[in-house]
């Protein structure tokens, strides 16, 4: 039987927060419980950022550094910012398939494999939601 889509998600997976200094970060979370489950660091235009996993029972905060320009946009900022909204999957490609059915506007031409991210990878893709806010739909392997 064909999964619905509005069966596909488990629940709220992870909030992304871009930050300016992740080792400042890090401990002001720390200081309400969270503690740090998963330390990698990625590529972004050439340049290595770093994300850092928080939990607190249920909640996972992604806080992630990004290098060079990307940073410096995220210091000049005048207040804090959200980057997306992930939810918990079961099959990143089935879920991407369902979701391109629907019409969705999709960022990603197909789901990305982020072979450092948690024991095994993750995969993930975004959509738009309707002021332009990220959803994004993401599988821990």
């Amino acid at each position: 039987m064909e999964r619905q889509i509005t069966t596909i998600i488990n629940g709220l997976q992870h909030i992304g927060i871009p930050v300016s200094n992740i080792s400042v970060f890090e401990a002001f979370y720390a200081r309400f419980g969270f503690k740090n489950v998963m330390q990698t660091t990625f590529m972004f235009d050439g340049e290595q950022g770093t994300c850092v996993m928080m939990k607190n029972k249920d909640s996972i905060l992604e806080l992630y550094q990004m290098p060079g320009k990307q940073l410096h946009e995220i210091r000049s900022r005048n207040h804090g910012h959200i980057d997306h909204i992930a939810f918990d999957v079961d099959d990143i490609e089935e879920t991407f398939e369902l979701i391109k059915k629907e019409s969705f506007r999709i960022v990603e031409e197909k789901p990305v494999y982020l072979p450092s991210f948690w024991k095994k990878g993750c995969k993930y893709f975004n959509i738009l939601g309707p002021d332009d806010e990220k959803l994004e739909f993401n599988q821990i392997l």
